[in-house]
C-alpha cells in the first residue's frame, strides 16, 4: 500500500440531516450509519446544496458551482464546463484507480459523462434521476428503480436488481478488483446513490415495517429506502475490513441536500406529515438550515479522531482541496474551497473563525443578484429567498432553528455581510467568457458514436420545463463530418401531420401517421460546425415535443 490512503466518498440524494436515527430520528433504523457515526469526526456546520447539481458541481471542482456552468438541475443548465479540472482528474493524476457508481447529474453526453471528466470506470444513470425524461429512455414510464438500464462505461446495460443494491454491488467489484489486482495502487470510489429520492420506489419488506409503526405511506417509503441505504453502506464497510483495508481508507458519508417536499405527506396528521429533520427550518432549494445543512461524516482511522465535532462552517467546495493536501498534491489557485486536514486531525482552528461561505440557487439561464442568496459565517447567516424581499439574519450559534429574524436590530451588520455577497457575486459571473451559456454536445467523434438527446439538456423555449408542452431545442457541436440515422422518440402516438427535423440550415421532414411516435430520417454529411437541433410537429390540434432524439452514427 502506497502513503496516499484509498478514498470512498458515499453521497445521497435528497438525504436529509434528520434522517438518521444518529441524528434522532425516532424512526428510522440506521445501525451500520450509526455505528459509522461513533467512528467518525463530524462536520456539523456542513453547508450542501441547495439542490442535486449545484453540490455535486461543487464537490467535484471545488469551486462555487456558478463558476463551472452547472447552476440548474436540468434544461441544459446541468452541464459541467468540460474544462472544469475535477477530483477524479486530480486523483487520476496522483495515480488512483478512479470509479463512479450511480448519479453523476452533470451531463449525459460527450464532453461531459463521467468517464470523459476523471473516472476510468463509471457505472451510472443519465440525468438527475432513474426514470426521468433525462434518463435512458427505456427506463421512462416504469418502475425503473428496478432492474434499470444504466450506462457502464459508456455502453447501456440493463441491470437486474434494485438501484442501491446494483451501486452498492459494482463499488465492492470496484474496490475488490482494484485490491487483487493492483494492491499497491489507492482507490477513489463514488458512491453516489439516487435514493432517497423520489419516486420513493423500493420493495415492500423495507417499508412494511414502517407501516407497522403507523407512519403514513410516503415516510415509510422514505424510511424503508433510507434503512436499505444503511444496509448497503454497511456492506461496502464490511467489505473494507474483509480485505484488510479499512485503516487505510478515507470515508466520507454525506448528502447533497436536505429533503424535497415533495418527501413530505399533506394526507396525513398535521403533526405527521412533516418529514422529520430535527426541528430545522426549510426544505430542499431553500437555504434555511433544514435545506442545507446535511450529515458529514469523515473516518480515517488513527488520523481522525473518533466521535469529534466540528462546527466549523464547511461545504463541498472544501473537499477537493482536502484530498489533494491529504495525497500531497498541488491544486491550481483558482479553487474556493479550503483545506479540512488539519481541522480533521484535530489541529486548533486559525482563521477559520472569520470564514465567509456563499449560497445561491434559483431557476433561469443566469443567476439573479439577491435571488435565493445566503452569506454564511461562522456565527450568522444573512439570508434573501427572493430580491424583491428583505433580508434576513440569524444567529445560527444561539439560533440554529432560524426561529428569530435580527436584520432590524442589527443594520450594520446586514450591511457588511450584504457587501461580501455583491464583491463575491460580482466575482463568480465573470468567470466564464460566454457568461452561463450551456456548454456545447459534441457529436461527429468516436468517443460517442450513438448521442442521445433529452429534454434534460435542451435549451428551453419560453417557461421553463421538460413536460410534453414545453419546447426547445439542443445545442451541439459536429466535431466531424459524419452521417447519422436518427429516430425520434415521443412519450404517446402522434395524431396525422407533419414533422420536422431541423438541424442548423438543413430540414428534414416526413408525414405522420395517426398512431406513431417513433420516426426515422437518415441525414447527409452535416460540415463540421455549431448548430441547434430542433423537432417540431406541423398540427395545430397537436402541442407536443420529442422526449428523445437518438443520433446513431452510420
Amino acid at each position: 500500500m502506497t502513503d496516499k490512503p484509498n478514498i470512498l466518498i458515499i453521497i445521497m440524494d435528497d438525504l436529509a440531516w434528520g434522517d438518521l436515527a444518529c441524528h434522532g430520528n425516532p424512526y428510522t433504523r440506521t445501525p451500520h450509519l450509526d455505528k459509522f457515526y461513533e467512528q467518525s469526526t463530524h462536520m456539523t456546520r456542513y453547508c450542501s446544496g441547495p439542490l442535486c447539481t449545484p453540490a455535486r458541481a461543487s464537490l467535484m471542482t471545488g469551486r462555487y458551482h456558478l463558476r463551472t456552468r452547472a447552476i440548474d438541475t436540468y434544461i441544459g443548465r446541468a452541464m459541467i464546463d468540460p474544462s472544469e479540472k475535477t477530483l477524479a482528474h486530480v486523483l487520476d493524476d496522483a495515480g488512483y484507480v478512479t470509479g463512479i457508481f450511480g448519479k453523476w447529474h452533470l451531463g449525459d453526453c460527450y464532453p461531459l459523462r463521467p468517464i470523459d471528466m476523471g473516472f476510468q470506470t463509471a457505472v451510472v444513470h443519465r440525468g438527475g434521476g432513474i426514470g426521468q425524461p433525462g434518463d435512458h429512455p427505456d427506463n421512462f414510464g416504469r418502475d425503473s428503480y428496478f432492474d434499470p438500464i444504466l450506462n457502464v462505461n459508456g455502453t447501456d446495460e440493463q441491470i437486474e436488481g434494485y438501484c442501491t443494491d446494483i451501486f452498492t454491488d459494482a463499488v465492492m467489484q470496484f474496490i475488490e478488483k482494484n485490491n487483487d489486482e493492483n494492491p499497491d495502487q489507492p482507490f477513489f470510489a463514488y458512491l453516489a446513490t439516487n435514493a432517497p429520492h423520489s419516486p420513493f420506489q423500493i420493495a415492500d419488506n423495507w417499508v412494511q415495517p414502517y407501516r407497522d409503526m403507523g407512519i403514513n405511506e410516503t415516510h415509510a417509503r422514505v424510511y424503508g429506502m433510507v434503512e436499505n441505504i444503511d444496509w448497503n453502506v454497511g456492506r461496502v464497510l464490511d467489505k473494507l475490513d474483509a480485505l484488510g483495508i479499512a485503516d487505510d481508507t478515507l470515508v466520507i458519508y454525506t448528502s447533497d441536500h436536505g429533503p424535497c417536499p415533495s418527501a413530505n405527506d399533506k394526507s396525513a396528521p398535521p403533526d405527521k406529515h412533516i418529514r422529520f429533520n430535527g426541528g430545522l427550518r426549510g426544505l430542499k432549494g431553500q437555504l434555511y438550515e433544514g435545506g442545507v445543512r446535511v450529515p458529514s461524516f469523515w473516518r480515517w482511522t488513527g488520523q481522525f479522531p473518533a466521535g469529534q465535532d466540528l462546527d466549523i462552517v464547511s461545504s463541498p467546495i472544501d473537499i477537493l482541496p482536502t484530498m489533494a493536501s491529504i495525497c500531497g498534491v498541488t491544486v491550481s489557485d483558482n479553487i474556493d474551497g479550503i483545506d479540512l486536514a488539519p481541522l480533521l486531525r484535530g489541529k486548533s482552528p486559525h482563521s477559520d473563525e472569520d470564514r465567509v461561505l456563499f449560497m445561491q440557487w434559483h431557476r433561469g439561464d443566469t443567476p439573479v443578484r439577491y435571488r435565493n442568496y445566503a452569506v454564511i459565517t461562522q456565527h450568522y447567516k444573512l439570508y434573501r429567498p427572493h430580491e424583491d424581499q428583505f433580508d434576513e439574519l440569524y444567529d445560527i450559534i444561539n439560533d440554529p432553528f432560524e426561529k428569530h429574524n435580527i436584520a432590524e436590530a442589527h443594520p450594520q451588520l446586514v450591511t457588511e455581510l450584504r457587501g461580501h455577497y455583491d464583491s463575491w457575486f460580482d466575482d463568480v459571473s465573470t468567470t466564464r467568457p460566454n457568461n452561463y451559456a450551456a456548454p456545447r454536445i459534441v457529436m461527429g467523434t468516436n468517443h460517442e458514436t450513438t448521442t442521445i438527446l433529452t429534454r434534460q439538456d435542451w435549451r428551453i423555449h419560453g417557461d421553463d420545463g421538460w413536460d410534453d408542452e414545453h419546447k426547445g431545442h439542443w445545442e451541439v457541436h459536429y466535431a466531424t463530418s459524419v452521417d447519422y440515422q436518427v429516430s425520434i422518440h415521443f412519450s404517446r402516438p402522434l395524431k396525422n401531420g407533419t414533422i420536422f427535423l431541423q438541424l442548423g440550415y438543413e430540414e428534414l421532414s416526413q408525414p405522420i401517421e395517426a398512431g406513431e411516435r417513433v420516426f426515422v430520417f437518415d441525414t447527409s454529411k452535416t460540415p463540421i460546425g455549431d448548430y441547434e437541433i430542433e423537432v417540431r410537429i406541423e398540427d395545430e390540434d397537436m402541442n407536443i415535443s420529442p422526449l428523445y432524439v437518438i443520433f446513431v452514427q452510420k
